[in-house]
């Protein structure tokens, strides 16, 4: 049996936008996301995470670094009794090749075949477009843009829908 799973951008929906996040003294949870989180799973969607972190490349912090923020993270999903099936991460500057670094779809299609992910029943929540352009290329329609401190051109996005908070989500992902 396939699984359906709820794919979520680490900053700016996670947490707060902090440029190369990679201190758990600068992590500051988004409103809403434990309670968000919470009715997903109730509606047995499974939680994954799907993030750029290009301040490895670049150098501002190490992988080490990352892995210490995410498992400090998670632990604070475990602690509100949410758990979170897998993280993905892309640590590859914008400029480079490769397939997992969204807009492209490669950490999404690394996870639907890891945990058999039916892909048109799953959603994406991201709070910029290349979120939703990765999310479609690999065959997620079910796509929501939570605004942020980026510009969103309804007219123009790859969104299905756009909220201003991740209460809304709720009301979005009902089944």
């Amino acid at each position: 049996m396939l699984n359906k799973a709820i794919f979520l951008d680490r900053d700016g929906v996670i947490n707060e936008e902090v440029n190369y996040l990679h201190k758990v003294d600068n992590f500051i949870f988004i409103n809403g996301i434990f309670e968000a989180c919470q009715h997903y799973l109730k509606l047995d969607y499974k939680i994954i995470i799907i993030t750029n972190q290009s301040g490895i490349s670049r150098g501002y912090y190490s992988i080490k670094d990352y892995q210490n923020l995410t498992k400090w993270m998670l632990n604070q999903f475990e602690n509100k009794g949410i758990s979170i099936l897998d993280t993905f991460y892309c640590s590859h500057l914008p400029e480079s090749n490769c397939s997992c670094r969204k807009p492209k779809p490669g950490m999404f299609i690394t996870a639907k075949n890891k945990y058999d992910i039916d892909m048109a029943q799953s959603w994406m929540i991201g709070d910029r477009e290349t979120d939703s352009e990765a999310a479609n290329a690999a065959g997620i329609d079910n796509t929501i843009l939570l605004k942020s401190d980026y510009q969103v051109d309804k007219s123009n996005s790859h969104s299905r829908f756009t909220i201003d908070s991740l209460e809304e989500s709720k009301f979005i992902i009902t089944s």
